[in-house]
């Protein structure tokens, strides 16, 4: 893109960042103090967002060569589901693994039958099992890019020159995982840093409580404006590291440019790691795919007496989903660069409850707050969502300007030709990833729409919550069961399209 429109969009989320953060610290007169419980809360994060990053991508690997390297029926529909438990709202997936896990789960039911204590899901392994849970999909997803985007001709090559496995991971697979892997152990160690739900749920204690409980705390028990704002600042530095130092880790591509040409695995065609990937990808889709089914089971009966209400909240959902998406995709392919993706980063971290408040404070003297709530709502959506987009669409833009930046420039094919002659037929497949994840991240959120909506303008989280708190149970279950097929569809329509596309 332009530098001029990279500086623009640059500028934009800086904006977007800093001016809600100020104004919460302006209302609340300047920076608070930190005691011993919050500084706790600190060391609890950086814990188990490290333990869930590395547990994440460390089992996302395996997955990921047996996905890129196997051709069977079902492929597509398996790795569309392995998708569901990241785009998953949190409470109700937490509920899934209760169900799985708790102490009446599965699970523990099992262990009953063979004289066994049942399993306690609440702490630190409770926290960094949810969190495994939601991002060990999205680590395979990128991971799995990353081995798609390796040129088919290089295991061609591997295997007329007959090298055994072990050589084709040293020479093709282990480079790709060492420009892959740093970025996908960042985003997801900040998506857990700035963890909410899942501590409230499965932390079990203040023991268990990190920054962005905290903050919640701060706001909601004390008011203490500066505390929170100050609690955001750190946990803000924290994830700046990270992305620095991703950054710094991630090396360049050196695959070189292919012909776009999907061919078989040879290397891979041995009996032993035929089983060895069956079992992989049989492990990974139990652990995801059976608390799904539970909340399918628990929610179907009730699905045709949903309220009209639940359908209109699902209609304004949607308008949300799709608007963060385009607003996501028209600030990443600007920002995909190395200080483009640091400063995304680094968005996330800031807490969706200091946004929103700061939010608050500068819109109250102009509009009502229940009048902006869906387009604050999918512009902080976009924002949350812009660090996805890009960990996807930075390498794959990056490798593509290496490969054919020199020949472009000799064939005179710069600007709007070089996007819409050789960059965009080639990000097509990422592109529709990119999109179809914002889009099911942004309709299953509930965030700032909790602190701007009014009834009649609920989006479909925030209408089940409400019927949780009305003790309608069932309904609440239908209407979560109803979030998850719209949020599948909408990443299954954008990833499919990409994919045909490119195709």
């Amino acid at each position: 893109m332009p530098a001029p429109l990279a500086r623009l969009a640059m500028a934009l989320v800086a904006i977007a960042v800093v001016v809600p953060l100020g104004a919460v610290l302006w209302r609340a007169g300047g920076a608070g103090w930190l005691g011993p419980a919050d500084w706790a809360a600190v060391r609890f994060s950086l814990t188990q967002a490290v333990l869930s990053a590395l547990l994440s991508v460390a089992l996302a690997v395996p997955a990921a060569r047996a996905l890129a390297r196997r051709r069977f029926r079902g492929r597509g529909a398996l790795v569309t589901l392995l998708g569901a438990p990241f785009i998953l709202p949190v409470v109700v997936a937490v509920l899934g693994l209760l169900a799985v896990f708790g102490q009446n789960g599965l699970a523990s039911r099992a262990l009953g039958l063979a004289g066994l204590p049942p399993l306690s899901i609440y702490g630190l392994h409770g926290v960094v099992l949810a969190h495994v849970f939601f991002n060990l999909p999205l680590a395979t997803r990128l991971i799995l890019q990353g081995w798609l985007a390796i040129p088919a001709e290089r295991f061609r090559l591997a295997a007329t020159l007959g090298l055994p496995p072990g050589a084709v991971f040293r020479l093709l697979e282990a480079p790709m995982l060492a420009r892959a892997v740093p970025g996908a152990l960042v985003v997801i160690f900040v998506i857990c840093l700035s963890s909410f739900a899942v501590a409230l749920t499965l932390g079990g204690g203040p023991r268990a409580t990190t920054v962005e409980l905290a903050i919640y705390q701060a706001f909601r028990f004390d008011f203490d404006l500066g505390r929170a704002a100050m609690l955001s600042v750190v946990q803000l530095v924290l994830a700046a590291g990270a992305a620095a130092l991703a950054a710094r880790l991630a090396l360049p591509s050196a695959m070189g440019a292919g012909l776009d040409r999907v061919t078989p695995r040879w290397d891979a065609d041995r009996p032993w790691l035929r089983a060895q990937d069956a079992l992989w990808l049989t492990l990974v889709a139990v652990f995801l795919l059976l608390p799904l089914a539970m909340i399918v089971v628990r929610g179907l009966p009730g699905l045709p007496d949903l309220p009209v209400q639940v359908w209109r909240a699902a209609g304004f959902s949607l308008s949300v989903a799709l608007a963060s998406t385009a607003l996501t995709l028209a600030l990443a392919l600007p920002l995909a660069s190395r200080g483009g993706e640091v400063l995304a980063v680094s968005a996330i971290a800031v807490s969706p409850l200091v946004l929103g408040t700061g939010l608050f404070l500068i819109l109250r003297p102009a509009v009502a707050p229940g009048d902006a709530a869906l387009p604050v709502t999918a512009a902080v959506n976009a924002l949350m969502a812009l660090p996805f987009a890009l960990r996807v669409l930075r390498p794959e833009l990056e490798a593509l300007r290496a490969d054919y930046g020199r020949l472009c420039l000799s064939l005179g094919l710069t600007g709007r030709w070089f996007w819409t002659r050789v960059a965009l037929p080639r990000l097509r497949r990422p592109l529709g990833f990119a999109a179809g994840l914002t889009a099911a991240l942004s309709a299953g959120d509930l965030g700032v729409i909790a602190l701007f909506a009014d009834p009649e303008r609920a989006t479909l989280p925030l209408q089940m919550y409400r019927l949780m708190g009305a003790y309608r149970m069932e309904a609440a279950a239908s209407a979560a069961l109803l979030l998850l097929a719209m949020s599948l569809a909408l990443f299954w329509v954008f990833d499919r399209g990409g994919r045909i596309a490119h195709a």
